[in-house]
């Protein structure tokens, strides 16, 4: 216990305790007025975010419940890493947050205007613009989509380029919104197509990250005819029965050749 009415002066951190008296971050360091010894006490204030529960640690979270379940504060203390001046990032955070209000404010802050918070230096002061940067530009950036598929040959007219003189037979999944236009595409395999070889886990996978409305599955034959093969067609009766289980429609499946294709769809194989 410190004696009451004496005023007491509290020096830096040090590094950690040896003969040289050199003080671990879990101590404080108290020096009386006009004393020649010193008080050492043991301080539970600050604890580095690496020592707390691992289930407590912001970037832990962030990664097992997902950015959603984190306040500002912790996103925050992701961004700038660490604290400063016996602060974790967290603590560092939540006083940058009371400080200016919220995250607008922040945002539009000078780098001078975080001078004043210990610990925030020019690398920190960086990040955190950099984050706000990338977030507004996200929302300003129109959602670049693909052209609208209406028909066999509209597929066939966006692909036909990419599959082109390949030697080999390549199949590729067109992940389509509610309104038929592509938001991305994937090559779901690479070789001699047989029905075995196409899994409905694989074909579907990325399609259902994406929660797209509709599939479109695209696939070459080498030698230009795009006639349809057995194995084609089990593979889109297959992929079919799947999509409507996992409620994702396969509208087509476009086959290319050598300046001409093959719609299962509008040769009967796929039902409208």
């Amino acid at each position: 216990m410190l004696s009451q009415g004496i005023k007491y002066r509290q020096l830096n951190y040090f590094t950690m305790i040896d003969s040289d008296a050199k003080i671990s971050p879990s101590y404080l360091v108290i020096v009386p007025p006009e004393a020649d010894w010193l008080l050492v006490i043991e301080h539970m204030g600050y604890k580095s975010i690496k020592n707390w529960p691992e289930g407590e640690r912001p970037r832990e979270r962030l990664l097992k419940h997902g950015a959603h379940n984190l306040s500002e504060a912790q996103l925050l203390a992701i961004i700038l890493r660490t604290g400063g001046g016996g602060k974790s990032a967290v603590d560092l955070a939540i006083e940058i947050l009371n400080s200016f209000g919220n995250l607008n404010k922040i945002e539009n802050a000078s780098p001078g205007e975080f001078t004043a918070f210990k610990g925030m230096g020019k690398a920190k002061v960086a990040q955190l613009k950099a984050a706000f940067e990338l977030g507004k530009r996200l929302i300003e950036k129109p959602n670049e989509k693909g052209p609208v598929f209406s028909s066999g040959h509209d597929v066939y007219s966006y692909y036909y380029s990419s599959f082109k003189n390949l030697r080999k037979e390549v199949f590729w999944c067109a992940m389509l919104d509610a309104k038929n236009k592509i938001v991305r595409d994937c090559r779901i395999s690479e070789g001699t197509l047989t029905h075995s070889l196409i899994h409905p886990r694989e074909a579907f996978r990325d399609a259902i990250k994406e929660s797209a409305a509709a599939v479109i599955f695209v696939h070459n034959h080498p030698s230009g005819d795009p006639s349809p093969s057995r194995d084609d067609i089990l593979i889109t009766e297959r992929l079919v029965s799947v999509g409507e289980i996992i409620g994702i429609k396969v509208l087509d499946h476009v086959i290319i050749g050598d300046g001409k294709y093959t719609s299962m769809m509008e040769k009967g194989y796929i039902k409208k």
